[in-house]
C-alpha cells in the first residue's frame, strides 16, 4: 500500500467504528508501524489492542506528521473542531477518508483544499468483518488509490463505487442504518413469540437465532431473498398464511419503504 513509517496511515477516531477496521486491517497484516492513531480518549480494548501490535498513539495531531491516507472516523458534529487540527498531516497527495454520515466533501475541501477525498459509508457489522461499505471518490482520487481504499475497507466486508456524492444519503438509509432495522425485526419476533405464549427467554433465543441463521443462509447460498422466500414457504401452508399479512397492504413493504424515505430525509438534513 502507499502509507509508509515515514508517511503513515493516520486513523482519526478509534471509536467502535474505527476500532473495528484497525482490528480487521491487523488481522490482514498491515503493517503496524505504518499506522498512527489520533484519539484523545482511548477505551481500554483500544489501547490494549494498540499496546499488542506498537501501533503509534498520539492525542493531537504532531507538526511533522505528513500522512499519506487520512481515515476521519469521527461523529460528525465533532467535524468543525477536530478537522483544522489535521491540516499539518494533509499535503497536497494525501488522502482524505471520511466514515462519518451527513459530512459532505464540500466540508474537507474547504479545510484541506482540493485533495483527494473519499467519501464512505460503512455499517456496523464491519465489527465482526460483515460489514458493506459505499465509497464516492472525488474526480481527484487516483486508481492507486482506490485500490488502497478497496484493500482497507474490505477487510471489514464489501466494498462498492458509488457514482455519485448524491447516492451517499440514499445508502445511508438502506445499509448505513439497516443493520438497526434487523435487530428491530429480531426484536418483533421475540415479542410476537411471547405474545403468543412463548416463555420469554425461549422466544428471544429462537428469534435471533432464526435471524442469525437467515441471514447467514442468505449470504452463503447467493440465491435472491425472494428465491429464498419462496423455497420455505409452502402453499396454503403456516408459512404462506404468515406471509399473507407480512406481505399485504399493511404489511412490511410500505413501513420499510417510509422508514428508508425517513432516514434519507435526515440524513439530508444533516448534510445541511
Amino acid at each position: 500500500m502507499s502509507f509508509s513509517k515515514e508517511r503513515p496511515f493516520l486513523l482519526v477516531g478509534a471509536g467502535k467504528m474505527g476500532g473495528a477496521m484497525l482490528s480487521g486491517w491487523m488481522a490482514e497484516g498491515v503493517d503496524p508501524s505504518a499506522v498512527t492513531v489520533c484519539d484523545p480518549r482511548l477505551s481500554e480494548e483500544m489501547d490494549a489492542l494498540l499496546k499488542q501490535h506498537g501501533i503509534r498513539h498520539v492525542a493531537s495531531v504532531p507538526e511533522d506528521l505528513s500522512a499519506a491516507i487520512v481515515l476521519v472516523a469521527v461523529k460528525p458534529q465533532l467535524m468543525d473542531q477536530v478537522l483544522p487540527g489535521l491540516k499539518p498531516a494533509v499535503a497536497a497527495d494525501t488522502l482524505v477518508l471520511s466514515v462519518a454520515a451527513g459530512t459532505p466533501v464540500a466540508k474537507f475541501q474547504s479545510v484541506f483544499g482540493d485533495v483527494p477525498v473519499c467519501r464512505c459509508m460503512p455499517n456496523t457489522p464491519a465489527m465482526v468483518k460483515r460489514g458493506i461499505t459505499a465509497v464516492y471518490p472525488t474526480g481527484v482520487v487516483s486508481e492507486a488509490q482506490k485500490e488502497d481504499v478497496a484493500r482497507l475497507l474490505s477487510a471489514v466486508g464489501k466494498v462498492v463505487w458509488l457514482d455519485s456524492e448524491d447516492q451517499i444519503d440514499l445508502v445511508t438509509g438502506v445499509s448505513g442504518s439497516g443493520p438497526a432495522y434487523v435487530f428491530y425485526l429480531a426484536e418483533a419476533l421475540s415479542q410476537a413469540g411471547k405474545a403468543a405464549g412463548l416463555p420469554d427467554e425461549l422466544a428471544e433465543e429462537l428469534a435471533v437465532a432464526t435471524v442469525c441463521g437467515a441471514g447467514e443462509l442468505m449470504h452463503q447460498s447467493g440465491d435472491h431473498p425472494s428465491i429464498l422466500r419462496q423455497n420455505v414457504t409452502s402453499p396454503n401452508g403456516t408459512t404462506a398464511a404468515a406471509l399473507e399479512v407480512l406481505m399485504g397492504s399493511e404489511g412490511i413493504q410500505p413501513v420499510m419503504t417510509a422508514a428508508v424515505a425517513a432516514a434519507v430525509k435526515r440524513a439530508k438534513e444533516l448534510a445541511d
